[in-house]
C-alpha cells in the first residue's frame, strides 16, 4: 500500500551491555537518533568468526550505526544509487553494495555486516527484485526484528508496477511509480521520515561527513542529454537477465577487447530488442547515446555524422561527410560516458571505420554475421528458453492458460518476433492461446503452399504475419494498403509528410486516407494493434521482415502497382540539386527509400525512367558527401535501367555514363573514367554534332582524365578542342 506522509516517529533511551539486545546511540552525519537494536545473535554467529562477530558488535556500540542499508536487485541498481544519493543529501548514511563493497572484500561478511550496521532496510521493489533469490533474506531479516513494524526496520519503495506478495503487503511502501524526479525525492524523504524535529539546515559539524560517490547520479528515469534510439521501451521484455548481466560485466570490466560487444544470432531473435533495453536499462550511466542504422553504408555514415550535430561540432556544417564522421569519431575517442549502437551491421569491414580508437566508451553491433572477432567481442543470442517463452506469452497476453503457452512457444520455436506477433494477434482479436494455436496449426500447410518463407526466418514467423496481414484486410482495406506500399520503401523512419504531401502519387483509395488525419490515424492504429507497424513522431517504421511477407503475399500486379508507385512517391521527394549542400539533410533523409524503393522497382521493371532518375539523384548526393563508393553504386545501376528502357545511345545514357566517370576518377579508376567519357562524347556526338555545348562539357571531362593518366598532349588537345 501506498503512503501518504511519514510514519509514526519513536525514540528510546540505550544502555550497551546487555547479551541479547544491542543497545546503541547512533549520531549519523545531520541525524541524530537514539533506538533500540536486537542483535543478530542468530544466524550471525552461523556465518561469521567469534572474533568477527565480536568487532560487528563493538562497531555497533561504539555508535557507527548507519541509517539505511538499500536492498536491490541488480536490474534496479540505478534506482538504488539515485534513493542512496538522496537519501545521504538529505543527511542521512546508507549502506549500498555497489559503493561499499570493495574488491577484494568476503561479500557474505559484508551483507552480514550491512544488515547489522543498519538501523533500517530499505527494499527497493520492481518485479526484478520480487522474483530473486537472494533479495529475500535482506528483506526478510529486516522484518523478524520488527514484525509490527513499530520501529520502521523495513522500508519497501517501489520503482516499477508490481504486487508484493506473502508478508510484504503487510508493510505499507514509498511509492514512486510515474512520479518525476522532484516528487519521487520529496515522496521518498517524506517516507523515511520519522517525523523528528529536524531543522531546515543543516547543523554546524566540524567534520564533513565524506559522500560515497563524487558525482550525483542522474534520475533513472531521465534519458541522457544526447539520445536518439529510435524504440521505446518494451514494456513485455522478458528474460535475456543473463545476456543483459553479461553485456554490462564485459563492458564495465575495463578491458580495451571488451568495449565492443557484438550481438549475433538468426533474425527475428531479438538482437535490436536486447540493445534497446540495454540503453534504457543504464541510460543513467551514460551522457550520450547514439544510435546508428548500419544495414546501408549511406544510413550509417550520414547517422554516425549526425551526431556532429547533437555534440554542437565545429566540422558539423562541413561539405564533404568524411570529415564530419572522423570528428566525431576523434570526439569519441576523446571522452567518456557514452555508448554508440550499430543496429544490423552486415560485415565487420562495414563499421571498422568509424570505431573509436581509445577505451573511452561502449559500442553495441547488431547483426545477423556471427564472426566479428578482431573488432568486437561476440555475444551470441539464441530463441529464448521456454520458460522465458510461456512468461512472455502470458504477460503479453494477459491470459493465464501456461499449457497452451508452452505448446504455441514449441511451434513457433521459442523465436521472440514470433512470439511477439502471436501474442499481439491474440491481444487484438480477444481470442485464447489455445484458438490461436488450433488456428496456426490448422493453416499452416495452406498458407506456406502459397508463399515462401523469408530466408534466416522459420516459416511460423510468416504464417503469424499472414494471419495478422488477413484480419487487417477484412478490417481496414486502407491499413493493408499502407502497409502494402510502405514494404517497398526503407523499413526505417518513413516520413508521414512523405506519404500526406504526394497523394498524387498514390493509389486510390490509399491516396484519401494520407491525405485525412483522422483516417490516417485510424488505419496506423489498426496496423499498431497487430505490432507490424511503429510510431516514432512524424514517422512509421515497419520491420523489414514485415515488408518481406507483406511483398510475398502480393499478387504479380499488385507488386508492380505498389512498387511503382514507391519509386515515383520518393523520386518526386529527392531534392533535384541533390549535390546542393542545402538539400543535404532531406536527402540524408530520404536516401534509405531512394535506394530501396529504386532496388524494388527495378527487379520488377516498372518506371524505368523515374528510376533511373532517382539513382542518378542518389549518386549525386553520395559524390557530393564524397561517399564515392556507394555513389558509384547508384551511377553504375542507372545506365543499364536507361540502356532497357531507351537504348544505349540515347542522351540520358550519355548524362549517367558521364556521371559514372565522374566517381571513378575519384576513386583512381582512370582507365575506367576515360572509357566512361569516350562512351559519353561518342553519344553526345552523334545526338548533337561535334560543337555543341554538352559536347565541350564531355570533352573537357575527357582531358581530365587524360591528364591524371599522364596523357599530357591528349590532355592539351581536348582542352583546346573544349575551347
Amino acid at each position: 500500500m501506498p503512503i501518504g506522509g511519514g510514519l509514526s516517529a519513536w525514540s528510546e533511551t540505550c544502555t550497551p551491555g546487555r547479551s541479547n539486545a544491542c543497545l546503541a546511540t547512533c549520531f549519523c552525519g545531520e541525524q541524530s537518533s537514539t533506538r533500540r537494536r536486537k542483535c543478530s545473535t542468530g544466524w550471525s554467529d552461523s556465518i561469521l568468526s567469534s572474533e568477527a562477530y565480536r568487532r560487528v558488535r563493538l562497531c555497533n556500540e561504539e555508535g557507527s550505526m548507519k541509517d539505511f542499508f538499500v536492498s536491490y536487485n541488480r536490474a534496479d541498481r540505478s534506482w538504488a544509487e539515485w534513493i542512496a544519493w538522496q537519501l545521504e543529501e538529505a543527511g542521512y548514511t546508507t549502506v549500498l553494495q555497489t559503493w561499499d563493497f570493495r574488491p577484494g572484500s568476503n561479500f557474505v561478511l559484508d551483507m552480514q555486516r550491512a544488515a547489522t550496521e543498519a538501523e533500517r532496510t530499505i527494499a527497493v521493489l520492481s518485479p526484478d527484485y520480487l522474483g530473486a533469490r537472494f533479495t529475500q533474506p535482506e528483506w526478510a531479516a529486516a522484518f523478524v526484528q520488527d514484525p509490527t513494524g513499530v520501529e520502521g526496520s523495513l522500508l519497501p519503495v517501489r520503482v516499477q508496477e508490481c504486487e508484493p506478495k506473502g508478508l510484504l503487503p503487510q508493510i505499507v511502501y514509498v511509492d514512486l511509480v510515474g512520479l518525476d524526479e522532484a516528487a519521487a525525492k520529496d515522496t521518498l524523504l517524506a517516507g523515511v521520515s520519522r517525523k523528528r524535529a529536524k531543522p531546515i539546515a543543516p547543523p554546524g559539524f566540524p567534520g564533513a561527513v565524506s559522500r560515497s560517490v563524487p558525482e550525483r547520479p542522474r534520475f533513472p528515469e531521465a534519458l541522457p542529454p544526447v539520445w536518439n534510439v529510435p524504440h521505446h521501451r518494451n514494456p513485455n521484455f522478458t528474460g535475456r537477465e543473463s545476456l543483459l548481466a553479461d553485456l554490462r560485466a564485459a563492458l564495465t570490466s575495463g578491458q580495451p577487447a571488451a568495449l565492443a560487444q557484438a550481438i549475433s544470432g538468426l533474425g527475428g531473435v531479438g538482437k535490436t530488442q536486447l540493445a534497446v533495453e540495454y540503453a534504457y536499462r543504464h541510460a543513467a550511466e551514460y551522457d550520450v547515446v547514439w544510435w546508428v542504422r548500419a544495414e546501408e553504408p549511406a544510413t550509417l555514415a550520414a547517422d554516425y555524422a549526425t551526431l556532429a550535430g547533437r555534440l554542437d561540432l565545429p566540422e558539423k556544417e562541413a561539405p564533404e561527410q568524411r570529415v564530419v564522421v572522423e570528428a566525431v569519431r576523434r570526439w569519441l575517442g576523446q571522452h567518456k560516458g557514452w555508448l554508440l549502437v550499430f543496429d544490423d551491421a552486415g560485415h565487420p569491414a562495414d563499421v571498422h571505420n568509424y570505431l573509436p580508437q581509445g577505451a573511452t566508451g561502449h559500442v553495441l553491433i547488431t547483426s545477423r554475421n556471427p564472426t566479428w572477432r578482431g573488432v568486437a567481442s561476440p555475444l551470441s543470442v539464441q530463441v529464448l528458453e521456454r520458460v522465458e517463452s510461456v512468461d512472455f506469452l502470458l504477460k503479453r497476453t494477459g491470459q493465464t492458460d501456461e499449457r497452451a503457452a508452452c505448446d504455441l512457444a514449441d511451434v513457433l520455436g521459442d523465436l521472440p518476433l514470433a512470439l511477439e506477433q502471436a501474442g499481439a494477434y491474440v491481444e487484438a482479436t480477444g481470442m485464447t492461446l489455445a484458438e490461436y494455436l488450433e488456428l496456426f496449426q490448422s493453416r499452416r500447410t495452406e498458407l506456406w503452399d502459397e508463399e515462401h518463407p523469408p530466408l534466416d526466418y522459420p516459416h511460423t514467423v510468416a504464417t503469424t504475419w499472414s494471419l495478422a496481414m488477413e484480419r487487417i484486410g477484412q478490417e481496414s482495406p486502407a491499413s493493408a494498403d499502407l502497409l502494402s506500399l510502405c514494404a517497398y520503401l526503407g523499413p526505417d523512419d518513413i516520413p508521414r509528410t512523405l506519404l500526406s504531401e504526394r497523394e498524387e502519387h498514390i493509389p486510390k483509395p490509399l491516396s484519401a486516407t494520407v491525405t485525412d488525419p483522422l483516417a490516417m490515424n485510424k488505419a496506423v492504429a489498426v496496423l499498431r494493434q497487430y505490432s507490424l507497424i511503429e510510431m516514432t513522431g512524424d514517422a512509421l517504421s515497419v520491420h523489414r521482415l514485415v515488408q518481406a511477407v507483406v511483398r510475398d503475399r502480393l499478387p504479380e500486379e499488385a507488386r508492380r502497382t505498389w512498387a511503382e508507385a514507391a519509386v515515383r512517391l520518393v523520386n518526386s521527394a529527392f531534392p533535384f540539386h541533390s549535390d546542393d549542400v542545402r538539400t543535404w539533410p532531406q536527402c540524408s533523409r530520404l536516401l534509405p527509400h531512394a535506394l530501396a524503393a529504386a532496388g524494388h522497382a527495378e527487379a520488377l521493371q516498372v518506371a524505368s525512367e523515374t528510376t533511373m532518375h532517382l539513382l542518378n539523384q542518389a549518386g549525386l548526393y553520395l559524390h557530393g558527401r564524397a561517399e564515392f563508393a556507394e555513389a558509384k553504386a547508384a551511377f553504375e545501376r542507372a545506365p543499364a535501367i536507361g540502356e532497357a528502357a531507351f537504348g544505349p545511345d540515347h542522351p540520358n545514357v550519355a548524362v549517367l555514363v558521364n556521371n559514372l566517370g565522374l566517381v571513378l576518377r575519384d576513386l583512381g579508376h582512370l582507365e575506367g573514367a576515360r572509357a566512361a567519357y569516350e562512351r559519353a562524347l561518342a553519344i553526345f556526338e552523334k545526338a548533337f554534332g561535334t560543337d555543341h555545348p554538352n559536347v565541350a562539357t564531355l570533352v573537357n571531362n575527357l582531358g581530365l582524365a587524360l591528364k591524371d593518366l599522364g596523357d599530357l598532349e591528349g590532355a592539351q588537345a581536348a582542352y583546346e578542342r573544349a575551347l
